[in-house]
């Protein structure tokens, strides 16, 4: 008789806790309309300013085109275009199709894929307000028709000119891998699932497009089938069954298996060549486990490998070491490896999509926070880097790029990236900007944002912070800042931002700190145990709430987390580690930087209830501080919460981050 009232128990918890939400939610939107009027006047000044700078940069880049033979594909504007490749520099191209005439004119396109024929397109659709897309199939001709919609799709790819794989998507998760084809026997059919809740399941095609590659990732480990695109309707062959810590993705050449692999010290990636050679009869001979794999080449210490192409002859490898940018080329005629340094300004690297395999070219661009995507050519013929000319487009020349290593509590060096104005003078009163990730081995995000090159022309200094649990030194970097680790990244940051002012950047009066999603952790444990390093936070997203967050199971990301952060149900040390540096549990009172935090109502990533709780909490520790001090002028700091209804926690439109 005991389960019926605890049962009614637990609906009556959760109907007070969400009562208790939405009182908290109406009371921050009431706070925020209050406030928000004061900086009415700067906001439409930075709006404008910021409309102007992406006018000016954004004429000048172009969307990214995926070329099959004489044709180029691409997409503008929410419209596919249909161009031959001699007259698309001239601006000679077809409209396709559109957003609008699929009848989804708030959607933007996320991805394309061509079939082999380029009879059909598929591409998939996505509002800003939810992370599933809708996956949509043009039978191309004269008259585009569409063929089929699949909703909630993360990914697809064709293994052949009629079947396509895609992964479906439901509460965060990919787990399931589904065939369809559009001719003669038109059917679906699931091909792979998941049992696994740690992984999440992705599709590719290797670059010769002779095989689709279906992966099972988790944090740590990984697992790949192969598909034989040209038997598309046979069952999967397994490369290697997924071994704890062993990461791996598979590539393929001339009848020949490259794998990309963490097996092996030091557990950073190495490209590793198969003994067997492919043979469509035997898959699995071919497929046969690690003892046949060879190496050919291994990444050097603290370097972390951003991107991997693989052309008919040669491989180009992206490679990121102390903040500098690398480009390696293996020959695979002449087995040399030849390094190119980049430009010491580029902080990030993006690959065209899609070049052709047998390119003798590989085309590129490279950008920073401050310079906009410049593009470059690496000729495999010539042997060299080539800048290509564009439109023009107004040169970042006043902006001062340095890097700096900050020495860590336990001695580790931790780089820094730093931009200001070269004409600045006297920088400790200049006001800085420090921003801050440090998890799931992902580097800080230093793409071109208009937002940054305003601040440089204002008089500030940008600061990024590379701190452990990042992946700017590659896997071990990661490694050491999470689980059990996660508190070393908390001491690079603050050794970095003591180093900045130090060197006289700035002073912790005129010092903000930035962050977004779960760089919130480290933002907001810096808040607490040294909060008069900074004067004001800016965060995004933020995961503040680490403890509660990973003992509620029934949440989408949980398990899959528990190999970054511990999982504190089953490991009472991992309860007291996550609470020794949670936001949440570690506000108290005393006198905090000023917060403001843009939160969205519906992001399924970061739960609202969380953020609500700890600005509630954060405000009263620092009205609890001013209150026992009464000192004459004493700082009571400002804690805005603008909780957003639109917006999702990954994308936004322009106009919503212009907002913003």
């Amino acid at each position: 008789g005991t389960k019926v009232p605890s049962k009614r128990k637990q609906n009556t918890s959760l109907v007070t806790s969400d009562l208790l939400n939405k009182t908290l939610l109406k009371l921050e939107q009431e706070n925020w309309n209050d406030i928000s009027p004061r900086y009415k006047a700067m906001t439409k000044r930075i709006k404008e300013k910021l409309e102007e700078l992406h006018d000016m940069y954004t004429l000048n880049s172009e969307s990214p085109r995926i070329r099959f033979g004489e044709n180029v594909y691409f997409e503008e504007n929410g419209c596919i275009f249909l161009s031959k490749a001699d007259d698309v520099d001239e601006g000679n191209a077809d409209i396709l199709f559109s957003t609008e005439d699929l009848g989804f004119s708030d959607a933007f396109i996320q991805r394309i894929r061509i079939s082999p024929d380029q009879r059909y397109i598929a591409i998939s659709l996505k509002s800003e307000n939810s992370e599933e897309a809708t996956c949509i199939i043009m039978k191309l001709g004269n008259f585009p028709v569409v063929e089929k919609v699949i909703p909630s799709v993360f990914n697809f790819e064709w293994a052949a000119n009629d079947v396509l794989y895609y992964t479906t998507q439901k509460n965060l998760k990919c787990q399931n891998v589904f065939m369809t084809t559009f001719t003669y026997e038109k059917h679906t059919k699931l091909v792979y699932t998941e049992q696994d809740a740690r992984f999440f399941v992705d599709i590719y095609c290797t670059k010769d497009r002779r095989f689709l590659t279906i992966n099972s990732n988790s944090k740590t480990t990984s697992e790949v089938w192969l598909v034989d695109c040209r038997h598309p309707f046979e069952s999967p062959a397994l490369v290697q069954a997924r071994t704890a810590g062993v990461i791996y993705h598979i590539e393929h050449r001339k009848d020949q298996l490259y794998i990309l692999t963490t097996y092996g010290e030091p557990a950073e990636y190495k490209a590793i060549l198969t003994n067997n050679y492919i043979h469509r009869i035997n898959l699995d001979t071919y497929c046969s486990g690690k003892e046949n794999w060879q190496l050919v080449y291994a990444l050097e210490k603290k370097t972390k490998l951003v991107d991997f192409e693989m052309f008919s002859d040669d491989c180009i490898m992206f490679l990121k070491n102390a903040g500098h940018l690398y480009l390696n080329v293996i020959s695979f005629v002449s087995h040399s490896v030849q390094s190119i340094k980049l430009p010491t300004w580029a902080c990030e690297f993006e690959l065209e999509s899609h070049p052709e395999h047998t390119s003798s070219t590989c085309y590129f661009q490279l950008s920073s926070p401050v310079h906009p995507p410049k593009r470059f050519a690496y000729s495999f013929k010539e042997n060299n880097l080539i800048e290509q000319a564009v439109q023009e487009v107004p040169i970042i020349t006043n902006c001062h790029t340095t890097r700096l290593l900050a020495k860590s509590k336990d001695e580790t060096l931790v780089p820094i990236t730093v931009f200001h104005n070269k004409n600045s003078k006297e920088l400790h009163r200049r006001p800085l900007l420090v921003h801050v990730y440090g998890a799931y081995g992902i580097d800080l995000n230093m793409s071109f944002k208009e937002e940054k090159l305003m601040l440089i022309e204002e008089g500030w200094i940008l600061a990024y912070c590379h701190v452990r649990g990042g992946g700017e030194q590659g896997l071990s970097w990661h490694r050491d800042g999470c689980q059990h680790n996660k508190l070393k990244g908390l001491h690079d940051l603050r050794a970095c931002i003591k180093l900045l002012h130090q060197l006289g950047l700035s002073q912790p009066k005129h010092t903000a700190l930035a962050a977004a999603s779960a760089g919130g952790v480290l933002a907001g444990a810096l808040c607490n145990t040294d909060p008069e390093l900074i004067r004001a936070v800016v965060l995004q997203a933020p995961f503040v709430d680490v403890l509660n967050t990973m003992m509620k199971t029934h949440l989408p990301l949980t398990i899959e987390e528990q190999d970054e952060w511990g999982n504190p149900l089953e490991d009472e040390k991992c309860m007291k580690y996550i609470k020794s540096y949670c936001p949440y549990q570690n506000i108290k009172a005393q006198c905090y930087p000023s917060v403001f935090i843009t939160a969205y109502e519906n992001d399924e990533r970061i739960p609202l209830t969380g953020i609500l709780q700890y600005v509630q909490k954060l405000r009263k520790a620092a009205l609890d501080h001013a209150s026992r001090t009464s000192k004459k002028g004493n700082w009571i700091p400002n804690i805005i919460l603008d909780v957003q209804a639109n917006g999702s926690h990954c994308d936004s439109s322009l106009e919503h981050s212009l907002n913003e």
